[in-house]
């Protein structure tokens, strides 16, 4: 783990990912995104594994994508510097009470392709330690002419699911997502895909067509979440899905029979099993406890990461699936809202093994599905 004694800025973050492909470059490839950020900041990520990317299984893990949680690219890089050091020098790895031999951290870079890309939103995340510790959207002044609070757009409901939710939700679901351009936290943007932060991910997945599973890294709840997020899961009528307008004004609303969203039952069985994963390999680090649950169990939400990611392959037959998920790490501080984004920094060491000892549980359980 790099020797860090706080939260990095959004400079040390990109130079982390680049002094990493540079020390090693048998075992890594640095990735530039295709599109700089609304204020002109180009974005890296890091490709992992013993190969190049020719085939291989992937997974795409994503940070930084909401401004306020500081410690998302944190975790990502730890893993990352973890993942490589242990191999090249043929160790394990071990966070607190998780301890995963060198055959694992072979099998898991020489049997995948980890794509990290931790810091999605840097232009939010700088202004966040900056200016506004709460911020959480990024910095596009396009619909701005109401004044401050009217900048950005919310990355993680920019995506291109279920983003008409006036049409596709039941007057009475609540959902946090917003069209208004003043809305502080949730504004979705005027289009799926208007930010160029939103399209560096969607460019990740296509260039990476061997992606089976993707995971942004959120905070807070001490949650890994599963899709879907618009509505509950049910496995018997595939007619009940997101593209059918029948069930337009009917989505969203918990515990109903009007609708719920359609998930083939090996899939959902899938999901479930490698969150769960997820959360053993992190329990064993201190014993916390994280709940694995689908996204709607947290709150209804639209025009995210994880839904987009493995909703591809039903849009269009020619993407592979993606079995996509959100982690919530950390939990709330009663006395501070700013510290359960951002907690002092000796918790949130303890946290970056905790998530770090669930990703490698996630990964190595992923290669045997």
């Amino acid at each position: 783990m790099p020797a860090n004694t706080k939260y990095f800025n959004t400079t040390e973050v990109d130079s982390a990912v680049v002094r990493l492909a540079g020390a090693y470059p048998e075992l890594s490839r640095l990735v530039t995104l295709p599109e700089r950020s609304v204020e002109g900041v180009t974005c890296h990520a890091l490709e992992v594994g013993s190969t190049p990317d020719g085939g291989k299984d992937c997974v795409v893990l994503t940070g930084g994508v909401h401004a306020r949680e500081w410690g998302s690219c944190e975790v990502l890089i730890h893993l990352a510097a973890d993942l490589l050091e242990a191999y090249d020098r043929g160790t394990g790895l071990a966070y607190g009470g998780a301890r995963f031999d060198a055959a694992q951290v072979r099998s898991l870079l020489d049997g995948l392709s980890v794509v990290v890309f931790p810091l999605v939103n840097p232009d939010g995340r700088h202004y966040s330690q900056t200016a506004d510790p709460m911020w959480r959207k990024n910095r596009n002044r396009a619909h701005a002419s109401g004044g401050p609070a009217c900048i950005g757009v919310d990355i993680n409901r920019n995506f291109d699911f279920l983003f008409d939710f006036a049409t596709a939700f039941a007057p009475a679901a609540v959902l946090r997502v917003s069209d208004d351009p003043c809305d502080y936290q949730t504004y979705q943007g005027p289009h799926p895909f208007s930010e160029p932060e939103t399209r560096n991910v969607r460019w990740l997945l296509d260039t990476y067509p061997g992606t089976r599973w993707f995971v942004d890294v959120h905070s807070y709840s001490e949650d890994m979440l599963y899709i879907w997020g618009d509505d509950e899961n049910q496995s018997v009528d595939p007619d009940q899905n997101f593209r059918n307008p029948h069930y337009n004004g009917k989505r969203g609303l918990p515990h109903d029979t009007a609708y719920a969203e359609y998930i083939p039952k090996n899939d959902e069985e899938t999901a479930l099993e490698l969150a769960k994963e997820f959360c053993a390999g992190l329990h064993r680090v201190r014993a916390a406890t994280y709940k694995p649950m689908s996204g709607f169990h947290l709150y209804a939400t639209c025009g995210t990461s994880d839904d987009y990611a493995y909703s591809r392959h039903i849009v269009d037959d020619s993407k592979g699936k993606v079995l996509a998920f959100t982690i919530e790490w950390g939990k709330e501080d009663p006395a501070s809202e700013a510290a359960s984004f951002h907690p002092p920094w000796a918790e949130m060491k303890r946290i970056i093994k905790d998530v770090d000892a669930g990703l490698v549980q996630f990964c190595l359980a992923a290669l045997k599905t």
